[in-house]
């Protein structure tokens, strides 16, 4: 991970003042405020700001469900109902602003959240920095047989050291190119926003997303499953363990009903009681699909 000197004197700056407040803070997530957190290879995630702990979940809930819930006999059995049962807005009265850095082709795919607020490092004002992602061996693997957006085999010896070395070599060429047309001796050279169009999509972009915790829990849902792509999964396991010191109380509950838990279909409820009552039950037989099947079967057996 690289850190210019001034994000490392911003960051200390930051740190070296503890500020009196009367509002509710978070011990386990105060210790995350404005640390970087290496991901990748250049990348990082480090927390700006945030608002609001387990007891502004709980304090909304009872605000808004009123004596109703009184019967709860405490604030995390609350929380688990109120995860269990798929309520939203309590969990949206927590907010935490990040400053991620990150491949443009990661920020594409974690873009496709339209639930943040996002302002990103304009390459129309600035000179992107010559920092690509380059991936460890182990995460060089071929198309996948059986998935077409997910990876098979692991390339090995010289065939993934070709690909490594294609990689490299064609992001540095494109960068000499990059700089080559901002400025050229003597000339006027190209403007920023036009030569940018031949960076590739490993170079690295910054941005600052703030999103609610309601929103956040179902990013992490999707991206850090074992089947989301290596690298957001590597940004996505990072944020967890934010959460999970932020909001250890709301993190546990979406940890056991939405990390660890399964929904079912009313077919694989279906299947499940047939047979429990002893009954055979096939693909052909469930009326499920041969994908819905596979899946089922992968997780039921």
């Amino acid at each position: 991970m690289t850190l210019t000197p001034e994000q490392e004197a911003e960051i200390a700056e930051a740190r070296s003042h503890a500020r009196p407040t009367l509002r509710a803070t978070s011990e386990g997530m105060e210790k995350h405020l404005y640390v970087a957190h290496e991901v990748l290879d250049h990348g990082f995630i480090r927390v700006i700001d945030y608002m609001g702990d387990d007891s502004a979940i709980v304090q909304a809930a009872r605000v808004s469900y009123g004596a109703g819930t009184k019967h709860v006999q405490n604030d995390e059995g609350l929380i688990r109902y109120l995860m269990r049962h798929w309520h939203s807005t309590p969990f949206e009265m927590c907010e935490v602003k990040l400053h991620v850095k990150l491949p443009v082709f990661v920020a594409r795919q974690w873009i496709r959240h339209r639930t943040a607020n996002v302002n990103e490092y304009s390459a129309r004002y600035s000179i992107l920095d010559r920092e690509f992602y380059i991936p460890e061996p182990s995460q060089l693997a071929a198309q996948s047989t059986v998935n077409n957006q997910g990876r098979g085999e692991l390339l090995e010896g010289a065939e993934a050291q070709r690909v490594l070395d294609l990689l490299r070599d064609d992001a540095m060429r494109a960068y000499d190119h990059y700089e080559d047309m901002l400025s050229q001796e003597g000339q006027k050279g190209l403007a920023r926003e036009l030569a940018r169009m031949n960076l590739p999509a490993n170079v690295y972009t910054q941005w600052y997303w703030k999103i609610d915790l309601h929103n956040l829990f179902h990013f992490l849902r999707l991206r850090a499953d074992e089947h989301a792509q290596y690298e957001i999964r590597a940004y996505a396991e990072v944020m967890c363990g934010i959460a999970r010191d932020w909001v250890p109380l709301a993190y546990g509950a979406f940890e056991d009903y939405r990390l660890g838990g399964v929904t079912l279909s009313g077919k694989a409820v279906e299947v499940l009681k047939r047979r429990l009552a002893g009954e055979t039950v096939t693909q052909e037989t469930s009326g499920m699909s041969k994908g819905e099947w596979r899946e089922f079967e992968g997780v039921w057996g």
